[in-house]
This record gives structure tokens, sequence and C-alpha cells, in this order.
């Protein structure tokens, strides 16, 4: 059946899978995890959690990847991608005018730390994704179109306002199954969920926001002024609660 595309370009440690699940809490929306996960792995060779059995479990041929993306059947009239932005090296950016697209954000002054922790080491600038999300905001302001941008604060201080506005924004029906799921591990989980998900498999739906009192470290202080900067630019489109 014929099907509409909404993929999602989020940073890390962003509310993404939670996100994910909202989405899949629509009857008519079927999920994919991170499509281009593994193919990241293959061209970066970085070392994530995890490493060989995403590689395994996962599409890693950018070509096939897309192919699946773009053309694969599905059984719903929405077809929602999780993707992060730094996955998409290697891709061409011009992906982004065959999808319908919005970017999810977080202050980096939040996000860093956590990071850091799922990583087991300091970030380095290329696993943020800010400058991808900056390059995918150049390429739909390019087309005359207005960017979507979500941050993840503003999800949890109003996830109802936000939705709304963001489904408004897609030109989708808005539904309030969208605020809530089940608890545990979900069908559409990528292998990575047990490095990753966790603490989200004990939730039924968005947490209240709780300003995060961490102070940043000498070595996130450094990454966190090449971030804000771009974090700042992506804000000025984001919806608020």
């Amino acid at each position: 059946m014929s099907h509409r595309i909404i993929n999602m370009w989020s940073g890390p440690r962003n509310l993404s899978t939670a996100m994910m699940y909202s989405w899949r809490s629509r009857a008519d929306t079927t999920v994919w995890d991170e499509p281009m996960y593994g193919h990241y792995l293959v061209v970066t060779g970085v070392d994530h959690p995890g490493r060989d059995e995403t590689i395994a479990a996962t599409l890693t041929d950018a070509t096939a990847v897309i192919a699946e993306m773009l053309h694969g059947d599905s059984a719903t009239p929405l077809r929602f991608y999780k993707n992060m932005a730094h996955h998409l090296v290697g891709f061409d950016v011009a992906i982004v005018d065959e999808m319908e697209n919005y970017l999810l954000t977080r202050d980096p002054r939040d996000m860093l730390p956590s990071l850091a922790v799922g990583l087991g080491r300091a970030p380095v600038m290329r696993d943020t994704g800010f400058a991808d999300q900056i390059t995918i905001v150049d390429r739909i302001e390019a087309s005359g179109r207005r960017p979507i941008v979500v941050d993840s604060r503003e999800v949890l201080k109003d996830p109802a306002s936000v939705l709304e506005q963001l489904c408004d924004a897609l030109d989708v029906a808005w539904d309030p199954a969208m605020l809530s799921w089940q608890s545990g591990p979900k069908p559409e989980d990528g292998v990575w969920a047990p490095y990753w998900y966790t603490r989200l498999h004990s939730t039924t739906g968005f947490e209240p926001y709780q300003p995060k009192a961490v102070a940043l470290t000498p070595e996130l202080e450094g990454i966190y002024a090449e971030c804000a900067p771009l974090y700042e630019r992506l804000s000025q489109y984001s919806m608020r609660a």
C-alpha cells in the first residue's frame, strides 16, 4: 500500500527512543529504529556498545538502506524512521528531499554528560550530530521550506501541546495515543537496545522535565562551546510548550 514517510533526525540522548515509542502507539504508524546505524558503524569504524551485533543485524550498504527506506512495504499509512543525524555520514544529504523530515534536539549542557556515560568516553563533535543537523536544516531551507524542530525539553514540559503542534506541522491528525506506551522492550527495538534503552523500558510515557544539575567537566566544556551555537540555530525553529 502507499504510505507517507516521516523521518526524525535526532541527536543522541535526545528522547529519540521515547519519540519512536510515541509514534509506535499510533494505529496508523509503523516504526523503524535507526536504519542507518549499521552503515554508520562500518564507514566510520567508531566503537559503540554492541557494535558487532549491530553490524550483523542491520543493513550496512548505503544503497540498500535508502532503497528500503524509500520503497519498502508498509502495512500502515505512515512509516516513521528514528534516525540519528550523525548517521548521515556516507549518504547524500539529498535524501531529505525524498521524505517528510523533522529534527529533535536537546540543550548540549544536558545531553553531553549523558552521552559520555553511554559511550564510556568523552564524546567528540562527530558523536553529537549537531553539525549534521545543521546540514539538514540548510538543505531544507534551500528548498524554500521551514525546518520543523522539536526540543526534547519542550516535549517533557508539555507533551500533548508539543506533539499536537508537531502533528499539525506535518499535516498528520493528532492522536492522544502518542502520549503513552506499554512498558518493556518493543519488537522494533534495535539489537543495541540493552545498551541504551534499559531505563526507558520501565516507562509508560513521557516523564516530567527535571532540570539537570550535572556540572560539565573541562573536557566537556570544550565541546559544549562548539555545540552551543549550533543548538541555538536549531532553537530558532523549535516548538514551545
